[in-house]
């Protein structure tokens, strides 16, 4: 399903945007992925679908639907193409990850690595990537250059985040470096292409990828406040799963610097944590120490700077939807709090 729950109770992605029009395009996006990763040779197409099987929220492609929506042809074709695009990024991106992470699970289904082996996951993703960029070609020079750039900037966090791994002595400031990187880039880039691909006036197109940037930000954050609150079945990967790989998010950055820190330190004295005891105790004591509220209020702020981003477009129907598309990260992680 495009539109995910966030609880039984919660409204679905299609509750929050409730446009027809970005629906259409979401099913066409949907068909596009299929069409682009079939090739002649059955065993690649069996790797290259196997994540575009797996479903997943869409929000990128998501984001340049609606960011089209600013433009005089947001259904002309091109919007579609850059969701299929950057869809096509992040999926190929995940696949290097997972090789990187030794990770076992990918939305609730066998990681590519783990279903068949490292070797399959990295040519799938080179693929799914030279695809990304067959796909955005015919949207013109800017969008291939957009694409470029953000792969590389996708790339650039993941080598500093590489370089941090198992180190506890870094900070906020090198954290946000890294999501910059690996995760607002791809959000930005997402509706900046939509926009573009529409028509968009150029005024316009800068304040939704400003918009956008701050969202993708928060998106991370949420995500890494997700990996440790909330239960497996909700994120379809063990909880604590950055902290089993070394890699300290925001929450446990902030855990270290506090009271709570001499006791973390010396959980981590032997390096990333595999004992699922040791995990749940470092999880309990940043939770315990406020550091997940901090975070999340944290994140709120930079959800204000996104609003001051959009006051700046044409009053619309749009404003409310990005409004509700801000808020769905942060109700994520209240949802799984319960």
């Amino acid at each position: 399903m495009l539109a995910t729950m966030l609880s039984m109770d919660a409204p679905s992605l299609t509750d929050l945007v409730p446009i027809d029009g970005i629906w259409r395009r979401m099913d066409e996006v949907e068909r596009r992925l299929f069409e682009v990763t079939t090739t002649s040779n059955s065993f690649l197409t069996e790797i290259a679908q196997h994540l575009v099987r797996a479903g997943g929220k869409r929000y990128r492609p998501l984001l340049a639907q609606v960011a089209a929506e600013l433009g005089p042809n947001p259904d002309g074709g091109g919007p579609v193409e850059a969701g299929t695009a950057a869809e096509l990024v992040h999926i190929g991106s995940l696949y290097h990850d997972d090789v990187i992470d030794e990770a076992e699970t990918r939305r609730g289904s066998p990681s590519v690595n783990a279903n068949w082996d490292n070797t399959a996951a990295i040519l799938g993703g080179d693929y799914l990537l030279a695809k990304a960029s067959e796909v955005a070609a015919p949207l013109g020079e800017e969008a291939v250059t957009l694409i470029a750039q953000t792969y590389a900037a996708l790339c650039e966090g993941q080598v500093l985040e590489l370089q941090l791994e198992g180190n506890f002595a870094h900070g906020p400031a090198e954290y946000f470096t890294v999501i910059g990187g690996k995760t607002a880039s791809l959000i930005r880039t997402s509706a900046r292409l939509g926009a573009l691909t529409a028509g968009t006036a150029r005024d316009d197109v800068e304040a939704i990828s400003e918009w956008a940037w701050e969202v993708g930000i928060v998106f991370q954050m949420a995500d890494d406040v997700l990996d440790l609150v909330a239960s497996e079945d909700f994120i379809g990967k063990p909880a604590g799963s950055d902290l089993r790989e070394g890699t300290y998010t925001l929450p446990v950055l902030y855990a270290l610097q506090g009271p709570e820190g001499d006791e973390i330190r010396s959980l981590l004295a032997d390096g990333a944590p595999s004992d699922t005891g040791v995990v749940d105790r470092i999880i309990g004591l940043t939770a315990a120490g406020g550091h997940v509220d901090r975070v999340l209020n944290e994140a709120n702020e930079r959800l204000r700077v996104a609003e001051k981003a959009s006051a700046r477009l044409p009053e619309s129907g749009l404003r409310p939807i990005l409004r509700s598309l801000e808020l769905y990260l942060t109700d994520r992680v209240h949802a799984a709090r319960g």
